[in-house]
């Protein structure tokens, strides 16, 4: 109709509305040609998202690059002929690929003995959306898609093989970003507890291993596959990485094996964590003082054999010394049913602490015993028995004597000859001279054994670690 009436209009008139028309059709063209490039200077991250995330032309339900509904996470089509249980095939396009980098942040473990270790980290997920494209008259390099959260597709990630979840510090624990090629980078801050191995048959001398793995909850691998950002082979760490009783000494990203999978066949990230205890701390709290305390139960070994209240004292101090300083120490080990190496520690020092007691005991006993015979201590002679007359004269028969009355020159004689005779006769030694013996075989003996068993320990345990 309007056609029709443009003949019936004067010239000039006819001219301003044909350009009006003209003006008109050449903006609506525009706008819809450029219908993805109305983000201008001006606008603002939420006045974007509300444009590229408008139900129209964004669903969140659908994974990135898949265009065919019917095709969407792996499902098929109605058309498709093959049975419930036969493997899916490849979707178009191939898997969307998410790039992870995890940043530690800090490592803490309750105590020394424990096999618990808390990790912060931050975890980065990269994937490609073209869906979320902008224009490049945006002003913005990327979008702070934050307040969006729950209006854009991310990948359903969750953490397998750890203990449990800390709370957040904070209620805002994630950063969404947006660039304008539409790469997407979602970074999570995590802060897990983890259930770690460990060797304690050998410890203090153990490395604990903790290990946690990523995975997608629903979609296979064909779907999504995980990769390591860069290929990096071990876990950035931040300059200001804090640690509380966890010595980190090394660390592996690596790709799930199958066997330790329990799904296998959905991707799958793992990070190993290595630590190792603080040994100076086992040094300076449990071995050094234990040292000290069995050698200074030795002391005794130097001491007269009659020094009833020093040795005394030496020893029970001694051992309640080392009974206190093992029990505080020991209550905080973990629990386990087999031997450990702070048990065979206890129970060797203490056997020894206890045997210096006993060997005080057994020379005091020794020293302290009487003698079965007269001895007379004569400078440079051994101690002799004088025995009386009655005695010598009812000597054996055949006991050699040494005669008296036969002149200078010595003589021997049978007993019953009858001239007066000595009888010389080889008697134990001395209780008091056993006594020191004993003392002077144990300065020797103990502190030999012990040193043995200081090279055996630390050299058998520390070559397990």
């Amino acid at each position: 109709m309007l056609i029709h009436q443009v003949p019936m209009l004067t010239c000039p008139k006819m001219g301003l509305f044909v350009e009006l028309l003209r003006a008109a059709a050449i903006l609506l063209i525009l706008w819809h040609v450029r219908g993805s490039d109305f983000f201008e200077e001006g606008k603002s991250d939420k006045e974007i998202l509300d444009n590229l995330l408008v139900t129209t032309r964004y669903d969140k339900r659908l994974r990135p690059t898949v265009q065919d509904a019917d095709f969407c996470c792996g499902m098929r089509s109605p058309s498709d002929p093959r049975t419930p249980g036969s493997p899916r095939k490849h979707l178009p396009g191939g898997p969307l690929r998410v790039n992870v980098s995890v940043l530690l942040l800090s490592l803490a473990s309750p105590d020394e003995s424990s096999l618990k270790y808390e990790v912060e980290f931050l975890l980065q997920q990269q994937w490609f959306d073209p869906r979320l494209k902008y224009s490049n008259k945006s002003e913005y390099e990327f979008l702070n898609a934050i307040h969006h959260h729950n209006d854009i597709w991310l990948p359903d990630t969750y953490f397998i093989m750890h203990g449990d979840f800390k709370d957040p510090l904070i209620p805002v624990h994630f950063a969404l970003r947006i660039y304008r090629n539409g790469t997407v980078s979602y970074l999570m801050r995590r802060h897990l507890i983890l259930s770690c191995q460990g060797h304690l048959h050998i410890f203090p001398f153990d490395d604990p291993q903790c290990s946690f793995a990523m995975e997608s909850i629903s979609y296979e691998q064909t779907a999504i596959s995980y990769v390591w950002k860069n290929d990096e082979d071990t876990l950035r760490k931040s300059p200001s990485l804090t640690t509380l009783n966890a010595y980190l000494i090394s660390n592996h990203t690596v790709t799930c094996p199958v066997k330790s999978s329990w799904r296998g066949n959905y991707s799958c990230l793992k990070v190993d964590l290595i630590f190792t205890r603080d040994r100076a701390f086992y040094f300076t709290t449990v071995f050094i003082p234990g040292i000290i305390l069995v050698t200074s139960s030795f002391i005794t070994f130097w001491l007269e054999w009659n020094a009833v209240p020093a040795r005394v004292m030496i020893g029970v101090t001694t051992m309640l010394n080392f009974f206190t300083t093992s029990n505080s120490f020991r209550g905080t080990l973990p629990v386990v049913s087999n031997l450990t190496a702070m048990n065979v520690w206890d129970g060797v020092c203490m056997c020894f602490i206890y045997a210096s007691l006993l060997e005080f005991v057994c020379v005091n006993y020794v020293g302290r015993k009487r003698p079965l015979h007269n001895v007379v201590y004569r400078p440079g002679e051994n101690p002799v028995t004088q025995g009386d007359k009655n005695k010598r004269e009812t000597s054996g028969p055949n006991e050699i004597v040494s005669c008296t009355n036969c002149g200078p020159n010595p003589c021997t004689h049978t007993a019953n000859n009858g001239c007066a005779t000595e009888v010389r006769k080889k008697e134990p030694p001395h209780p008091i001279r056993v006594a020191k013996t004993i003392d002077v075989i144990a300065r020797i003996t103990f502190p030999t054994a012990y040193a043995v068993f200081l090279i055996f320990f630390f050299i058998h345990y520390k070559g397990f670690s």
